[in-house]
């Protein structure tokens, strides 16, 4: 029972797929990430090169330039919720890349934390719709996590412009500081650093925090001096009113003033030295992280692009698991799953993942039926495993490729809506981290079900190539016009300007369904959490790994002699 038993996985680039075919998906793959990175070039930048030289010239840095050196050195940061607000125009025609705030997962002496920055070339660190949100995300990471959140603040408040969309409302400017009291609630550390503005409700962001570092320009204030002026006839400065010596010497709602954003960066990381190590290497044991037998870029050509190419998930399991090594679980029961463990970074960790093509139908031996559909043992082995690796300890990968459910009458007489609902509750009710990957399709309910965003996955992310909708294009705009279609799809009016009028108001449907499905705009309203790059998508996953095994103490995490899955895999072999 101690020994996990995994097996190599995987063949090598030559015996999937030909060079041909290869070459054209990454050649496809190739142009859709190059515009990732220009667009990830583009929110980086912020308001652009003027906003940042008045950054400088306050003797300051930017956000990025602080979590640059805030990162333990040869290491990177995972940004999320990059692209929220893409595309947006407000008022005046103004923009906020990134929302005007950076969140990001960092590793800090050893520890992975949750920096949450003001982007002060934006509207200097402004609030924007969507701001709130995005800050409230971040902070649940930390909490499903329980790793270290360090806010870098700099924020002249609320965009009052656009108060009425950030300011109310159930997720509206004010929960961020309830997040704060639930994150220090569960003993999570806080860490802040105040950088310049911190005025109203950024006023209140650092203040229950464990730790409050304040700069010399920095100042935190409930009204700044403008509007204390206009109140009240008061002439004063914010730093006369909030600076270091109010708030260190006085009111106590800050611990150390320092000189500068470099010493004060200095200190952050001198308070995380304070805290206990990562247990991640305890949770290795004598195991290390190794790379694939088969290199995590050549994702870019064994992923095709087109939604109804067939691959082999196996051959993107091999791509991510250290060594090429992988348990398949209950393999005997709905071939249209793949479940299974792995090494990742060196640790376990849980993959449900969805079969493409075709799979044998098991109940009318000798037929095949299409894969990424959710079928009665499908549902079933997955709740199961999901169940398992719960009980565990082990997190779990979710990795999408799905049309959704079965339909027919013969689905409803086997109980789909009931298998369904199984899954929906138990993968509502785990406690162990769970990471979703949107590979390609995500769609109706079998989004749902292999725990997409709804399901709060402690972090969704999509490929370029990533689709989520209900249905397909063409498929919602059948049924949009099924009134004026026959049984084969067909148009019943024999009307030219009547086929005309429908003929073209169905193609309207499909090109807005299609370009709704662009992953960016799933990450603009915050229906996904970031868009990467296929080749970053074992180093995504090794941090959140690491984050996972992090913490000591606050989930069950058993050892591998004792797991539940070892029973599964006992019971459903049969073995007396």
């Amino acid at each position: 029972m101690a020994h996990v038993p995994v097996v190599p996985i995987g063949r090598p680039r030559e015996s999937v797929t030909d060079a041909a075919t290869f070459q054209s998906h990454r050649d496809a793959v190739d142009a859709l990430e190059a515009r990732l990175r220009d667009r990830r070039a583009d929110v980086h930048a912020g308001w652009g090169e003027k906003y940042q030289k008045r950054v400088h010239d306050k003797g300051k840095l930017t956000a990025r330039e602080r979590l640059a050196r805030l990162c333990d050195p040869g290491s990177r940061p995972f940004e999320v919720g990059t692209f929220v607000n893409h595309g947006i125009e407000f008022e005046g025609g103004l923009r906020s890349p990134g929302a005007g705030v950076v969140t990001a997962f960092a590793q800090i002496e050893g520890r992975w934390c949750m920096v949450i920055a003001n982007d002060n070339t934006v509207a200097s660190g402004s609030w924007w719709p969507k701001t709130p949100e995005k800050i409230q995300r971040a902070q649940s990471m930390a909490l499903r996590l329980r790793i270290p959140a360090v806010y870098l603040v700099d924020s002249s408040g609320l965009f009052l412009p656009e108060q009425s969309r950030a300011f109310p409302g159930m997720r509206g400017a004010g929960h961020i500081f309830k997040m704060n009291s639930v994150l220090s609630a569960h003993g999570v550390p806080q860490i802040a650093g105040v950088f310049g503005d911190c005025i109203a409700g950024g006023g209140y962001m650092p203040i229950i925090s464990d730790r409050v570092y304040m700069t010399e320009q920095a100042y935190m204030v409930i009204a700044g001096a403008a509007l204390i002026k206009g109140a009240k006839s008061q002439k004063m400065t914010s730093l006369d009113i909030g600076g270091p010596e109010v708030h260190v010497h006085q009111s106590g709602c800050a611990d150390v003033r320092v000189p500068s954003d470099e010493v004060l960066l200095d200190c952050i990381r001198g308070e995380l030295r304070k805290l206990p190590t990562s247990g991640a290497a305890y949770y290795r044991g004598d195991a290390r992280g190794i790379e694939p037998a088969f290199p995590a870029h050549e994702l870019r050509g064994l992923l095709p692009p087109d939604h109804r190419e067939a691959y082999d998930v196996v051959e993107i399991l091999a791509r991510l698991c250290d060594q090429s090594l992988f348990w398949e679980v209950l393999s005997g029961v709905g071939e249209e799953m793949i479940c299974g463990v792995g090494r990742v970074a060196g640790l376990w960790v849980g993959f449900i993942a969805n079969r493409q093509g075709l799979v044998g139908d098991p109940e009318h031996p000798g037929r095949q039926r299409p894969a990424a559909i959710l079928y009665r043992g499908g549902i079933a082995k997955v709740s199961a495993f999901s169940r398992a690796c719960n009980d565990d300890g082990i997190p779990i990968v979710w990795l999408q490729d799905i049309s959704g459910f079965d339909i027919g009458a013969e689905a409803e007489a086997q109980g789909l809506l009931a298998y369904g609902s199984n899954l929906i509750y138990t993968n509502s009710t785990n406690t162990v981290p769970m990471f979703t990957v949107l590979l390609r399709k995500a769609s109706g309910a079998g989004y749902y079900a292999m725990s997409g965003l709804p399901y709060d996955p402690v972090v969704q992310l999509s490929t370029t190539v990533a689709r989520q909708s209900v249905m397909e294009g063409r498929t919602l705009a059948i049924a949009t016009y099924n009134t004026k279609l026959d049984d084969d799809f067909e148009i019943l009016s024999k009307d030219p300007d009547e086929r005309r009028s429908i003929e073209e108001g169905m193609k309207a449907v499909e090109r807005r369904i299609e370009a709704d499905m662009d992953p960016f705009v799933a990450a603009r309203q915050m229906d996904t959490d970031e868009i990467i790059e296929l080749g970053e998508l074992r180093d995504y996953l090794a941090m959140l790994a690491e984050a996972a095994y992090q913490s000591p103490g606050v989930r069950r995490i058993k050892n591998s002699r004792i797991w539940s899955l070892h029973d599964l895999a006992v019971l459903a072999e049969g073995v007396r």
